[in-house]
């Protein structure tokens, strides 16, 4: 399985997506709290996104998608599912997501 590092998410290609999902609106993985840029599928119709019990997953149904952010290099996805997270860090505090 691949796995990809876009700044502070995570995709990973993945078999499957639940069953249990819903879908979202718009195709964009994070929103930067720091810069206001996202995270998002460049490509209109090229993806879909999914909000499931065991997290986000993306659905690429075009040859290819591109991840894009205004801080990081783009990076192509292949048709296929991917698993989406935040990236998180531990402090003694506290484990936190990572903020971009």
């Amino acid at each position: 399985m691949a796995q990809y590092r876009h700044g502070d998410v995570m995709v990973e290609s993945v078999k499957a997506i639940p069953e249990t999902r819903r879908k979202a609106k718009h195709t964009i993985l994070a929103h930067g709290e720091l810069t206001g840029h996202c995270h998002r599928i460049a490509e209109s119709g090229a993806a879909a996104l999914y909000e499931t019990p065991e997290g986000m997953f993306l659905h690429v149904t075009a040859k290819q998608a591109t991840l894009v952010h205004d801080e990081h290099d783009s990076i192509r996805l292949d048709a296929g599912y991917y698993r989406v997270w935040r990236q998180r860090e531990y402090s003694p505090e506290e484990i936190r997501i990572v903020r971009d």
